[in-house]
């Protein structure tokens, strides 16, 4: 198996001969540091085995169980609220 070097992350290029006697070492291999392996027949790349990784959540909802909103959050701040700061409120935002 040789490493080409050309690629940030340590990418590999092995015969499909080769690939088919170590199927599953390499599937191990891959799952665990992370590196692509990219299968070759006759010198040409035909594949490339990588590994899975979930796909990360959406931001939207992601704390849609840990975070409440209590009372109204869209209404204007009441006015004892405005009297205790130092300033008129105008610059909240």
């Amino acid at each position: 198996m040789e490493k080409d070097r050309s690629k940030a992350g340590g990418t590999q290029t092995i015969k499909a001969s080769e690939f088919k006697a170590k199927c599953l070492k390499l599937m191990d291999e891959v799952a665990e540091n992370g590196n692509q392996i990219v299968i070759t027949k006759n010198g040409r790349p035909v594949s490339r085995l990588v590994p899975y990784r979930n796909k990360p959540q959406m931001f939207f909802g992601r704390h849609r169980d840990k975070i409440r909103i209590l009372g109204d959050i869209v209404s204007p701040m009441p006015a004892e609220w405005l009297e205790a700061t130092d300033d008129s409120g105008e610059d909240l935002f």
